[in-house]
């Protein structure tokens, strides 16, 4: 795994991440077009169109072609003007939940796109919420005449001014159940602890004001959220940016505490992960090394950006049967066997996972979700 193709991709990440100011060459018409498909699969093309703009200004010859250069101008707008959407409706969702009587938070979406250089670049999600102690049964009366989409052992979603929302009683799950209990446990005393509900940030345009989590808090967060779609669809590059920013952004008094945040990442089984995720942010993205938080792991960190280059933004490229329930079922079981080496605990639990799960949401049903092959 040596990535020599990839390598003129990367190049463009770290100019629109500002790691390097220009590219190594001039890149041929073949190879921005590889680099135009990578960034669509990757939904980083918002991001990388600050790069385009960087090579524009500093050297003309290293912009892409004027067929390739107005479709990404193109694109870009539209990732902008879905960022203004987005915000708005953020601001109305949390606002309707206060005024029923819930206290609550956005999850990664457009709390991460404000840590970026532009906050308008990073491409769209869904609105992630996360309850404060969440009542269940409160929570699907809340829902109960909206345009729900699905139930899950962790949210429950649904639809509003055209946008996806997720409404989580669990910020996140693991396949094993051990580590599942510790991480949701740690989150709800960390969210307790730096009071997330009320760390209040305003949004561009000044649409309003969001509560989105602390950095103590999505160090951890947001690593788990990976590592559990690593072992599900899979995960994306835009993931990875999220939490490259996220690093740069920990100030002095968090990185402090470093050696707590290592200890809480052994004790969540999230360590070895965390190396993977440290040889992107150093190798890929050029991450200086006072901001990683724990030693890269370099043979992990190739088999993770493999499976992201493999797979695309969320897997959506992984290549899973998504009409035969059963084939994707064992197509991810068999994928995640290769695994067992490397992440033992998830990876041997995640097929015992995800059929329990199955069979909850069948119990749960109440109508929602569509049909139980959906659920593999």
């Amino acid at each position: 795994m040596d990535f020599v193709k990839e390598e003129i991709f990367f190049e463009v990440i770290q100019v629109a991440i500002g790691f390097r100011k220009s590219l190594n060459r001039i890149f041929t018409e073949e190879e921005w077009r590889f680099v135009f498909s990578m960034v669509q699969r990757q939904a980083v093309i918002g991001l990388t169109y600050e790069a385009v703009k960087k090579l524009s200004f500093e050297n003309e010859k290293q912009k892409p072609p004027l067929a390739i250069l107005l479709n990404w101008v193109a694109i870009a707008e539209q990732v902008a003007g879905q960022n203004k959407i987005l915000n708005c409706h953020c601001v109305n969702v949390l606002k309707d939940l206060k005024k029923a009587g819930f206290q609550c938070c956005i999850l990664k979406g457009q709390g991460n796109a404000l840590m970026y250089p532009n906050p308008l670049s990073r491409n769209t999600g869904d609105i992630d919420v996360l309850i404060r102690n969440a009542n269940k049964e409160d929570l699907l009366n809340y829902v109960l005449n909206k345009n729900v989409t699905g139930y899950h052992y962790h949210h429950v979603e649904y639809v509003e001014e055209g946008s996806p929302v997720e409404l989580h009683f669990h910020a996140c799950s693991m396949n094993n159940p051990t580590y599942h209990y510790r991480l949701n446990n740690w989150l709800t005393l960390e969210a307790e602890k730096s009071n997330i509900w009320d760390n209040q940030v305003k949004l561009p345009n000044n649409v309003g004001d969001i509560s989105i989590p602390t950095i103590e808090y999505n160090l951890i967060f947001q690593l788990a959220h990976m590592m559990h779609h690593f072992f599900d669809e899979g995960i994306g590059l835009r993931q990875m940016i999220d939490y490259y920013y996220l690093l740069r952004n920990a100030k002095d008094d968090v990185r402090s505490k470093m050696e707590d945040v290592r200890a809480t990442l052994k004790y969540l089984n999230l360590y070895k992960f965390a190396g993977a995720v440290m040889y992107i942010m150093k190798e890929v993205l050029g991450l200086d090394e006072q901001y990683l938080i724990v030693p890269v792991d370099e043979r992990r960190g190739k088999t993770l950006l493999n499976e992201i280059l493999k797979g695309g933004n969320f897997g959506h490229h992984s290549g899973l049967d998504q009409k035969n329930a059963l084939k994707k079922y064992f197509q991810k079981t068999w994928r995640n066997m290769r695994l067992v080496k490397e992440y033992p605990a998830e990876a041997l639990c995640e097929p015992f996972f995800r059929t329990w799960h199955f069979f909850w949401r069948l119990a749960h049903k109440y109508g929602w979700g569509g049909c139980p092959g959906h659920f593999f």
